[in-house]
C-alpha cells in the first residue's frame, strides 16, 4: 500500500507469520503452563516436545485435539520469519552458543510486539476517516518498521513500552475519528470493561469502544459490531454466530481464532474464517 509521499507500508503478508521460514522461534522462545490451552508445561527457552529436527510442529493437524489450543490462537505478525533470515541472516538459535540462543529469543520478543503495531498501523492508514492523522501514522509506521531491522542487541535492549504508549496515542485518535457518527454514545464505551461470559445477543455495538474488554464467554450472537474497536479485547469463547464484524477497527486474526463462530458471521474481507467454527 502507496500513500501520497510515496512511502510503502507492510503488505499484510509479511505481518503474518509465515512458520516456514522460521526457526520455531515461537515454539522455544514463548513459556506456557499445563491448562485449558497447553496439555504441558515449557519453560521458556526450552523447545516444545512438538518441535522437530527441521522447525516444523509434528501435531500441527491435531494442536486442538491434542490439547494445544494455545497454539492455534496464537500469531507472531511476521516476526518469527523477520527474526531468523533477516535479523540473525537465517543462523539458526541451535548454531551457536547458549548466549545467541537467549539473545535471538529476546529479540522475536520484541519483535513481535513491534509487528503487531505495525499490524495496527497499517490497518490504521486504510480508513479514509483516519485521514488528518494519515502523515502521522504513516511516520510512526516508518520509524517502527525502522526498529525492526536493527541490529540484535540493540533490539534487545530496546523501550518497547515507550514506543507503544506513542503509537497508542495515535491509534486512539484513528478510533474516534473511525467511529464518529455511527452512534457510540456513552453507553457503548466498555473501554476496558468485564464483559465475561455477559448476555449480549442481538447487541447494538456498532460504533462500540470494546479496547481492551474481557469479553470471554460472552454471547455476542447476532450482535451489530460494526465499526466496534476491538484492540486488545480478549474474545476467547465469544460467541460471533451471525454477528456482523465487517468495518471492525484493530482486529487480529488470533481474536478470531480465539472466539466461536459460524457461516453466518461476517467478517471484513482480509480475515481467515477459523476452521474450527461451525460450518
Amino acid at each position: 500500500m502507496q500513500d501520497e509521499t510515496g512511502s510503502v507500508a507492510p503488505a499484510r503478508s509479511e505481518l503474518t507469520a509465515d512458520c516456514s521460514q522460521c526457526f520455531g522461534l515461537c515454539c522455544v522462545a514463548l513459556p506456557f503452563a499445563a491448562s485449558a490451552d497447553f496439555a504441558i508445561d515449557k519453560a521458556a527457552g526450552s523447545p516444545c516436545k512438538n518441535l522437530r529436527t527441521d522447525f516444523g510442529c509434528g501435531i500441527h493437524t491435531e494442536l486442538r485435539q491434542r490439547g494445544f489450543n494455545g497454539c492455534t490462537v496464537y500469531d507472531c505478525f511476521g516476526a518469527g520469519q523477520k527474526v531468523s533470515r533477516l535479523t540473525f541472516g537465517g543462523e539458526d538459535w541451535r548454531s551457536g552458543s547458549g548466549d545467541h540462543a537467549r539473545l535471538m529469543f529476546d529479540v522475536f520478543r520484541v519483535v513481535r510486539q513491534l509487528q503487531e503495531l505495525l499490524w495496527y498501523l497499517t490497518q490504521a492508514l486504510e480508513l479514509p476517516a483516519a485521514r488528518p492523522v494519515h502523515p502521522e501514522l504513516r511516520r510512526a509506521l516508518d520509524r517502527t518498521e525502522a526498529l525492526t531491522r536493527r541490529e540484535p542487541e540493540e533490539l534487545a535492549g530496546l523501550d518497547v513500552a515507550a514506543v507503544r504508549q506513542d503509537v497508542n496515542v495515535l491509534l486512539l485518535r484513528t478510533s474516534e475519528l473511525a467511529r464518529a457518527g455511527l452512534g457510540g454514545g456513552r453507553k457503548k464505551e466498555r473501554r476496558g470493561a468485564d464483559l465475561m461470559g455477559a448476555r449480549l445477543r442481538g447487541a447494538d455495538l456498532a460504533g462500540a469502544n470494546l479496547r481492551g474488554a474481557l469479553l470471554i464467554a460472552a454471547d455476542l450472537t447476532g450482535a451489530d459490531l460494526r465499526g466496534a474497536d476491538l484492540i486488545g479485547a480478549d474474545l476467547r469463547d465469544t460467541d460471533l454466530t451471525d454477528a456482523d464484524l465487517t468495518g471492525v477497527l484493530f482486529l487480529t486474526q488470533p481474536q478470531l481464532n480465539a472466539a466461536k463462530g459460524g457461516a453466518g458471521t461476517r467478517l471484513p474481507a482480509s480475515f481467515t474464517r477459523p476452521g474450527h467454527w461451525t460450518p
